[in-house]
């Protein structure tokens, strides 16, 4: 919640009603404050020359600037803050050499604190929340695409964490590459090191340029600080901004072939048949990396290994429509960039506004069928840039399912080109259908158009795209949207049109309301105040219908919200929302709670509340009422994060819906707690536990990881379900791995 002092209002025991002349001064000095904001200044795109070194004279990564290479480094000591003051000089001094040899990319950083006390580092994880603490990142774009970028991260702790920005709009945190960094706290700040091999890159040697940026994160102060990108306005992943990172050439990409091998020993009892099952096993497979060009790379795998994904978010259907349960396995994640297709037109998760309705490739449906786990023996992956195109072809036999239907090839295709300074054309297909049950193609063809200079230096988004399936029904199985989006302050907007034909069929996709057409629009306008406790101030309008293909109304849900933000970083969000559902056949809630096919209209409330997560106790609360359907609901979810220290943290959510109709009532409860322990930035354990009332099923998870090596790793995992009901515990299975794996590069 916003610390400090409550406001001033009529109702305060403190203050009887102020004066309507206070009122008018304060607003006056609020506005005068906004107005003081530094304007943006016209972009110019900065340089740097890396210095080259000899291999012999690399400097040791160790947190430690004082091997002797360094005083030939290039150095970056200008930064300028994003946030909370965008334009003016960062408030603590930041200094970032960078070497390169034939094998690797150096860069020091040497970060001053004029509090070093106040320095947070509570997160060592691999992976981890490092946006819960003080760290530095650098962005690698080596093609300069404009698009695209590598990113590499540290926390003043030492937890490390690599990931991809895809096309200037999201980040891919799964992707994992090898690279080494160390950081440590100092008298006078903190201070890191990075070696970023060439062989961890994809990119075309001849490339000396590169899209390149660096930024900092001063937690204490929720200052966020960078080189080049630091116009709020601007996503930070939007590597468009990026400045030039020149002179590297002459380096080593090796053979380009990568080959990671494991073996795992599993035991899985199963509590409910007479013997416990299965027993014991062994498993050993791995994956092979080759790049065939050196920006296109051949992947090869054998029977891959998902033990180590984490437990599904728990979810509790209440609507007509399933849900979407987002992918979680690392080896599908990795490269998910390369069939991104659609831009804006699908969302980004399972609570996004925006829906993933019509999704032509998820894979979650690989290795899933009906919800149970089917192997996968083999499969084959290209992705990259070949001849100015991206590139990503997948194709994978499956085994065969639970019920013995014979296993499956499918496969999916993704092509795109640059086209115009930011924009871009492609296509997709998809073949196959991991049931069986039918004979299904699926092809489309998208736009994905860019422009960061209309209006006046301000970014104008629009996708559109067309698709349409193959399978036995014919006819009306087409799909199409055109999405346009305007992310820029003070105003922002974006709108949304998606229609999806009655037998629209993404075998390998995602589709769950098919015969409908969907418009979703959002105006906002936000307010940055300077030397104000409050930060931004942020007031707008969402609007979403969903008609059939007559264009009849099946569904509603407009809003109107305020969101004000302190400048520490807590946040509280008002919101009313206006609900209309035509149900046109009866279904049932949780419990067999009936649901009467009539129209319904109905108005709730929402507050939302975020504390600063840089406190020892972050709150993160949602409360939502009182109306549903036609009769009354309350939904409540909060989490409580607790940061002891660098070594430990641990997350317990609660999520309630209690619903009360004529028809009938009930209350759902979904229950998880989180737990990491670090133990170094390369040795962690993960904890899991959840629990809902509805199926009464418990599930509990311990993942060890024990990176000894970059590249090489042991990983230990426990598994326990069990069902709960009437306060009895009856177990279901217990499953244990151990799994020993180890990357070899040539």
């Amino acid at each position: 919640m916003l610390a400090g002092p409550a406001p001033a209002g009529p109702g305060s025991p403190a203050r009887e009603a102020p004066s309507e002349l206070m009122l008018v001064g304060a607003s006056a000095s609020m506005q005068a404050k906004a107005r003081r904001s530094v304007p943006p200044p016209p972009f110019v795109r900065p340089k740097v020359m890396a210095v080259r070194i000899d291999t012999a004279e690399a400097p040791v990564i160790d947190a430690d600037l004082s091997d002797p290479v360094w005083a030939k480094a290039a150095v970056i000591d200008k930064f300028t803050q994003r946030s909370p003051n965008p334009y003016e000089p960062a408030t603590e001094r930041t200094v970032v050499r960078i070497l390169y040899d034939e094998n690797n990319l150096y860069f020091g950083f040497y970060n001053y604190d004029s509090t070093p006390e106040a320095i947070v580092s509570r997160n060592m994880q691999r992976d981890g929340q490092l946006f819960t603490s003080d760290s530095v990142m650098l962005y690698l774009d080596p093609g300069q695409t404009r698009r695209n970028a590598y990113n590499f991260e540290i926390g003043a702790s030492g937890g490390r964490s690599d990931q991809l920005e895809l096309n200037n709009t999201e980040e891919l945190r799964e992707w994992n590459t090898i690279w080494e960094a160390r950081a440590r706290i100092v008298q006078d700040g903190w201070v890191a090191e990075f070696a970023i091999p060439f062989k961890s890159l994809s990119y075309e040697a001849s490339e000396t340029t590169w899209g390149f940026d660096v930024a900092r994160r001063i937690f204490h102060k929720n200052e966020r600080v960078h080189w080049s990108n630091f116009n709020p306005a601007v996503n930070f992943t939007d590597v468009n901004q990026t400045g030039d990172l020149v002179g590297i050439e002459n380096v080593s990409q090796g053979m380009g072939l990568d080959v990671q091998l494991y073996g795992a020993p599993r035991m899985k009892h199963d509590w409910q048949l007479e013997g416990g099952g299965a027993g014991l096993s062994f498993t050993a497979g791995g994956n092979a990396f080759y790049k065939v060009t050196p920006a296109l790379t051949n992947t090869l795998t054998v029977n891959p290994d998902f033990s180590d994904a984490p437990l599904d978010i728990r979810q509790v259907n209440t609507t007509r429509f399933s849900l979407f349960t987002p992918e979680t396995r690392d080896f599908f994640l990795q490269d998910v960039a390369a069939f991104e297709f659609g831009g804006r037109s699908f969302g980004r998760s399972s609570q996004d506004r925006v829906s993933n309705n019509g999704r032509p490739f998820f894979s979650r449906n690989i290795g899933l069928v009906q919800g149970r786990p089917v192997s996968l023996v083999v499969g084959d992956k290209l992705s990259g840039q070949f001849a100015g195109f991206d590139i990503g072809a997948f194709s994978v036999l499956t085994d065969k399912t639970p019920e013995g239907e014979e296993g499956q090839i499918l496969s999916v295709a993704r092509t795109t080109h640059p086209i115009f300074a930011e924009s871009k054309f492609g296509f997709v297909f998809t073949h196959g259908d991991p049931t069986g049950l039918t004979h299904n193609t699926l092809a489309g063809a998208d736009f994905q158009y860019r422009n960061s200079n209309t209006f006046g230096h301000k970014v104008l988004q629009a996708d559109v795209y067309f698709m349409k399936s193959f399978s036995s029904t014919a006819g009306d199985d087409e799909s199409a949207a055109f999405s346009l989006n305007f992310p820029n302050e003070p105003w922002s907007g974006d709108f949304l049109f998606k229609q999806i034909g009655e037998n629209f069929l993404p075998a390998l996709g995602f589709v769950n309301r098919t015969a409908s057409r969907q418009y979703v629009g959002t105006v906002g306008h936000l307010t940055r105040y300077r030397d104000a406790y409050l930060n931004t101030l942020e007031f707008g309008s969402n609007f979403e219908f969903v008609t059939d293909l007559n264009g009849v109304l099946e569904s509603r849900a407009n809003d109107v919200f305020v969101r004000a933000r302190s400048r520490i970083g807590d946040q509280v969000t008002f919101r009313l929302i206006d609900s209309f559902e035509n149900v046109p056949a009866l279904f049932f809630l949780p419990r067999s709670v009936p649901v009467l096919p009539v129209k319904y209209e109905w108005t709730t409330f929402n507050v939302g509340v975020r504390t600063f997560n840089g406190r020892l106790l972050t709150l993160q609360a949602d409360v939502t009422c009182c109306s549903f359907y036609d009769g009354s609901a309350l939904h409540t979810r909060s989490s409580l994060i607790f940061r002891p220290s660098t070594y430990f943290e641990i997350t317990a959510t609660h999520e309630a819906n209690l619903i009360d109709l004529p028809t009938g009532n009930v209350d759902i409860h979904l229950a998880t707690a989180d737990a990491a322990i670090n133990f170094t930035p390369d040795r962690q354990l993960a904890l899991q536990v959840q629990y809902d009332n509805v199926s009464e099923n418990f599930g509990f998870s311990a993942r060890y990881r024990w990176e000894y090596r970059p590249g090489n790793e042991i990983f230990v995992g426990l598994g326990q379900s069990a069902q709960i009901s009437n306060q009895a515990f009856a177990a279901q299975t217990t499953q244990a791995t151990i799994r020993v794996g180890q990357t070899f590069r040539f």
